[in-house]
């Protein structure tokens, strides 16, 4: 009985000291980049301006690490994955994500949940796969979060994630940089992980700018104050581009119900899901409209809830990505690119429009 009772407590006394040195582990290894960080460019289209009064296209598309064919549903929305199903299921979906890109052939993309080292994408480099097919736009990567290796869940635990979002263009940016937007404080922040948006600056011909903002915007926060002061920082840094006279278009992933409830729109109820709150419309800013792809004669979504696999008769749908742009900027048209959900939870938007 001695015996059993001291390899009983070896055992818990082991398994206290594994979970404190994870502990630390996770609290010594966090950081957040640096706010105001320039970024690169890569590809060159020097001296290529942006016309006015010519239409134009812009395609956004959260492409989910790679990881969400239509079977695949993911641990922290109630699923039962945490990794895409394997190495070659990953390359295959990314590659197949480039090949609906590339076919759009946009002027501009604004790309979110890229990765470049993540454990759950098997340390797939997403972003050069993407530079290899796009090599003749000029790309701009902004690292999202570099999260510390999550242990969960244990029979296949989510890893170490390096992912980021990317703007591409098929005109010369002369400038890009990295706004560090707020996060949860405290504990909280080891699962808010960091979050960004970037801005990026292109010349127009007639010697104004067009500013793309591209954003993921965060999804797991329990502190409203968080959303809501994300929403301020954004719209802070538009409206002074507004104000100099330049061109605004913000675009990428709210994580927040654009079309108000759209459990009424495709019939499935998203009461269970508090990240799934409508968009606040009444916070835009002066001289700024929200573009809401939508079709009503043929509504789609931009969006899925990955509790489940693919089911359009059961799984709750709605559309959480588009666009924020200036009154100086003319709306042709914008919808969602129904994918079916086939290479992530995201289904792309499209944006045509005319600089005035």
């Amino acid at each position: 009985m001695k015996k059993a009772f001291r390899i009983i407590a070896a055992a818990i006394a082991a398994i206290i000291l594994v979970l404190i040195v994870y502990v630390v582990y996770v609290f010594t290894s966090y950081y957040r980049l640096e706010d105001n960080l320039p970024l690169d460019t890569d590809g060159s289209a020097a001296g290529k301006t942006v016309p006015v009064s010519k239409e134009l296209s812009l395609t956004s598309w959260n492409i989910g690490f790679g990881a969400y064919t239509d079977d695949f549903s993911f641990f922290m929305d109630g699923g039962e994955y945490s990794r895409g199903f394997s190495e070659e299921t990953v390359k295959d979906t990314v590659n197949n994500i480039i090949d609906d890109l590339y076919a759009e052939n946009s002027d501009f993309y604004m790309l979110q949940e890229v990765d470049r080292d993540s454990d759950r994408s098997y340390h797939i480099d997403q972003y050069s796969m993407i530079s290899d097919k796009f090599d003749y736009m000029e790309r701009v990567y902004a690292q999202n979060y570099d999260s510390p290796y999550l242990f969960y869940p244990l029979t296949e635990p989510h890893g170490k994630s390096v992912a980021g979002i990317v703007t591409m263009s098929d005109y010369h940016i002369s400038s890009s940089l990295r706004r560090s937007l707020p996060i949860q404080s405290g504990f909280a922040k080891f699962l808010d992980l960091d979050r960004c948006y970037s801005i990026s600056r292109l010349p127009v011909e007639n010697g104004k700018e067009l500013v793309l903002v591209n954003f993921h915007l965060s999804a797991y926060t329990s502190d409203p104050s968080v959303a809501e002061s994300q929403l301020e920082m954004l719209y802070s840094d538009i409206t002074a581009e507004y104000e100099k006279g330049n061109y605004v278009i913000c675009g990428g992933d709210f994580n927040k119900d654009l079309l108000g409830d759209s459990s009424a729109i495709f019939g499935i109820s998203g009461g269970d899901y508090s990240w799934a709150a409508p968009f606040p419309f009444d916070t835009i800013p002066e001289g700024f409209d929200l573009v809401v792809p939508y079709n009503e004669n043929n509504p789609s979504p931009s969006c899925r809830n990955a509790d489940a696999p693919w089911d359009p008769e059961t799984v709750f749908q709605l559309t959480i990505d588009g666009f924020i742009i200036s009154d100086n900027i003319e709306k042709v048209s914008s919808d969602v690119i129904d994918k079916n959900f086939a290479c992530s939870d995201h289904n792309p938007v499209y944006l045509k429009f005319i600089l005035k």
